[in-house]
């Protein structure tokens, strides 16, 4: 695997220049370091984590205030290059700011109020592809799709939740940065506190049309597709509050999943009728609910996943064998420009690989959790065996093979 290279020495995290972008940003990430490269049993240092934690989350929401989106973008590009774990961390804080915004209610003593963006992905399978005219042309329906979040208990009760009368794809998701979701969701608030119609400019501005499919009228096609909606309710909601004790908040995002899977199941026939004229020749495939960078991401790994199963299935197809006679071998490899996970695909009885695949990889993802995704994925091919190695030699042949057992 390639070694992520720091692109400066760290350090101690200083306030910048406001006008200083570049600095802003590596402020940013020395105080990501500084809260993922503590150690715990170091008391003295761990103490000072909070205050990190804070004054990150200060500058963080300050560059969103200011529509410095160059800030984020930057120190979580700098910090790619720097630290898998401190980009992660920084990735994660800074999307879930981007998808909430607090604001205060004037009507209730000004309490805090919270609202957040949230997205639905799913796969739609049709003939020939959806078509954008046919999206949402039925009012009761929508409304229905709309109220079904509380009523089915995914959103509390005393919240207030609206979805877009829009179907987004990847190209517009894409197009949402940061500050556009910040001014989206005071658009969203402002329309759903007001009794009068309210203009949405930025969020009107994000239907920027479909990017072309390239599908024939008779071509099966498969489209992700992403429900973006806005939830409001009082920030101290118990509705959403996760306990501290980990059995029971195991137990709180069990219950949560179960609902979305007996939501997602009741809602498919309302939601095909509101997607197509032929709602009996569309079928959908949810993945879950998120804040809306999470259900992105989301989206975007399952679609490359299914890219890389695509194409090893069509390199079985080319050599005209069974998957059951062929055996996978999966591990990281360094290309000098990016990383990658490549699978090799062996005969039962060894020899030369007779095909490989390589994954791109993001340096800062969790090499684990990436391993075990994409062999779990290549269990359904229906191969003879997937085996994870520490990487492959010259001649291709894996280096510290062993047996993928699946949890």
């Amino acid at each position: 695997m390639p070694k992520n290279k720091r692109p400066a020495p760290r350090k101690s995290a200083k306030p910048a220049a406001e006008s200083d972008h570049e600095a802003l940003a590596q402020n940013l990430v020395d105080l990501a370091l500084e809260i993922t490269e503590t150690d715990p049993e170091d008391l003295q240092a761990a103490a000072r984590i909070p205050q990190y934690e804070q004054d990150l989350l200060t500058l963080v929401r300050r560059a969103l205030r200011r529509n410095h989106d160059e800030v984020l973008y930057g120190a979580i590009e700098a910090a790619r290059y720097t630290d898998p774990e401190c980009c992660r961390y920084l990735q994660e804080h800074i999307e879930e700011e981007a998808a909430t915004l607090r604001l205060r209610d004037p009507d209730a003593d000004g309490a805090e109020l919270e609202i957040d963006a949230f997205m639905i992905p799913l796969f739609v399978s049709s003939t020939g592809g959806l078509t954008a005219a046919e999206v949402f042309q039925d009012d009761a329906a929508f409304e229905e799709l709309s109220d079904s979040f509380r009523h089915t208990g995914l959103a509390s009760a005393d919240s207030r939740v609206v979805l877009v009368r829009y179907l987004y794809d990847l190209d517009e998701v894409d197009h949402i940065g940061y500050s556009d979701l910040q001014q989206m969701l005071k658009e969203a608030a402002a329309s759903m506190r007001s009794k009068k119609l309210v203009a949405a400019p930025t969020i009107e501005a994000s239907m920027r049309g479909w990017h072309a499919s390239g599908f024939g009228p008779d071509d099966e096609a498969m489209e992700l597709r992403f429900l973006l909606g806005f939830s409001l309710k009082h920030a101290d909601d118990p509705f959403y509050k996760v306990p501290k004790d980990e059995a029971a908040a195991d137990a709180y995002f069990e219950g949560r999943m179960a609902r979305y899977r007996m939501w997602a199941g009741t809602i498919q026939p309302l939601l095909a009728r509101s997607l197509s004229s032929k709602p009996a020749d569309i079928e959908l495939n949810f993945l879950y609910q998120d804040l809306f960078y999470g259900a992105k991401g989301q989206g975007v790994a399952e679609l490359g996943m299914l890219a890389t199963l695509s194409e090893v299935n069509s390199r079985l197809d080319e050599l005209d064998l069974a998957p059951e006679r062929i055996k996978a071998v999966v591990a990281p490899v360094d290309l000098v420009d990016h990383a990658a996970l490549r699978i090799n695909l062996y005969p039962l009885d060894g020899g030369a690989p007779l095909a490989t695949i390589d994954k791109p990889l993001d340096l800062a993802a969790d090499l684990e959790t990436e391993m075990e995704d994409l062999c779990d994925g290549l269990g359904t091919i229906g191969l003879d065996g997937v085996l994870v190695a520490r990487g492959f030699d010259a001649g291709g042949q894996p280096e510290g093979a062993e047996a993928y057992l699946s949890d």
